[in-house]
């Protein structure tokens, strides 16, 4: 890299760091994130820890799966409409009434584990009601960036926004693992707390976050919205490369199952497994906050998919916690790489009116592969065992990760991310 692009990327490095508005909404996505993550990583212990009293490892993996898609329904249902919301009302309100519904969802975890309910059933419902909380989050947070910073800083925001996400999953799940030990309720009452100090955040945001007034019925708009991403083949192509590749590829699920009976590594060996992809993706995070990528951006999303498919399969196949956390730091790397460049992609390419309706499509793609990503590896591990389930998963993304370069050729050839 020549020193004037040195001076240029530190140049805006300076820039972003100098946007108020930006920087509070930072600060509530790194809270909001990280208190999603320890309720996400204290739910899934505690369903296994259950489940593991009457059941087989099989048999527990399943209900693993089925939190996952108990999580994902409310996104099915309720995505679209909370995108039309999103470029309807003042999108600040939006995130925050979210957040007020993810604080609810995290005192009632929290009363409940003081008084010892435990049933799966009762926390599965619990994974739906978190499921309706945060599904208007999503599409409100993607599309308010664009109005904290200027044009030329989209880029950097768009970094700075997904290294708030993975640093705080680093930390989230260390931190869940350390309370867990101790007791549930304190996982569930700090993660309720984290919310709350998101929430402060966003109430101190000054700039004008309603979008341009709408015309048309909530159906109309939401149809619009769906048509752009269809015709929009870069935008189609980014959003369902990574539904595909996650759907098969996503191992989340069942990490309780790797840290408990493969590796025998208990909750604190669980929580720097679920820790490891962060740590992976901050750092190459970090490097995309700072240093632009100068071209073929195309190109190095599908690497860093097809890099995300083989750590996948190293991981399923490895047998000792250090081998194992390697593979998911790689695995996390590799798909912040292409995290970044879809949605740097999507943003620059969709006008502003539409962002909340191509983001809530855009989170309904990413819902459906995490979530139910998840349900299919509880599943698959079911009937073949968790190791074959991964490996199996890994191998299905490498070929997806080929065959989606010959249906998306201009997704291959998009260059700048500019």
């Amino acid at each position: 890299m020549t020193e004037a692009a040195n001076s240029s990327d530190n140049a805006s490095v300076s820039a972003l760091l100098r946007q108020r508005d930006f920087m509070l909404f930072w600060v509530s996505r790194f809270f909001g994130s990280m208190a999603g993550v320890v309720l996400s990583v204290a739910i899934g212990w505690q369903v296994y820890e259950v489940s593991r009293a009457t059941m087989s490892v099989e048999r527990a993996a399943l209900m693993l799966g089925m939190v996952g898609l108990f999580t994902f329904l409310p996104v099915l249902f309720l995505t679209l409409p909370a995108g039309e919301a999103a470029d309807r009302h003042t999108r600040r309100k939006v995130m925050a009434f979210s957040l007020v519904g993810q604080i609810a969802v995290a005192a009632i975890l929290t009363a409940s584990a003081v008084l010892k309910i435990q049933s799966v059933t009762f926390l599965l419902c619990i994974a739906a009601l978190f499921g309706i909380a945060r599904v208007y989050l999503q599409p409100a947070s993607a599309a308010i960036v664009p109005m904290l910073v200027p044009r030329e800083l989209l880029a950097r925001a768009i970094a700075w926004n997904t290294i708030a996400f993975h640093s705080a999953a680093i930390i989230g799940p260390a931190l869940a693992g350390l309370l867990v030990a101790v007791s549930p309720a304190y996982a569930f009452g700090a993660a309720a707390a984290m919310y709350a100090a998101s929430l402060i955040a966003i109430f101190t945001i000054n700039a004008k976050t309603k979008p341009e007034a709408q015309t048309g019925s909530r159906w109309e708009l939401m149809k619009e919205g769906l048509v752009y991403v269809w015709k929009e083949k870069i935008v189609f192509g980014a959003i369902s490369l990574d539904l595909a590749a996650v759907l098969l590829a996503a191992a989340t699920a069942v990490l309780p199952v790797f840290a408990r009976d493969i590796l025998h590594v208990g909750p604190e060996g669980f929580g720097l497994l679920r820790a490891a992809p962060a740590i992976g993706s901050t750092a190459v995070g970090i490097y995309l906050a700072t240093f632009s990528i100068p071209g073929r951006a195309g190109k190095v999303m599908f690497a860093g998919v097809a890099v995300f498919a083989l750590a996948t399969i190293a991981f399923g196949l490895s047998n000792t916690l250090w081998l194992s956390v390697a593979a998911l730091i790689i695995l996390g790397g590799a798909d912040m790489l292409s995290v970044f460049v879809r949605h740097t992609l999507i943003q620059l390419v969709t006008p502003d009116p539409m962002r909340g309706r191509v983001a809530a499509v855009s989170s309904l793609f990413i819902g459906a592969s995490n979530e139910l990503g998840e349900f299919r590896a509880g599943v698959s591990a079911r009937f073949i065992g968790p190791v074959a389930s991964v490996v199996l998963g890994g191998v299905g993304a490498l070929a997806v990760t080929l065959g989606w370069i010959k249906l998306f050729p201009a997704l291959w050839k998009a260059d700048r991310l500019a």
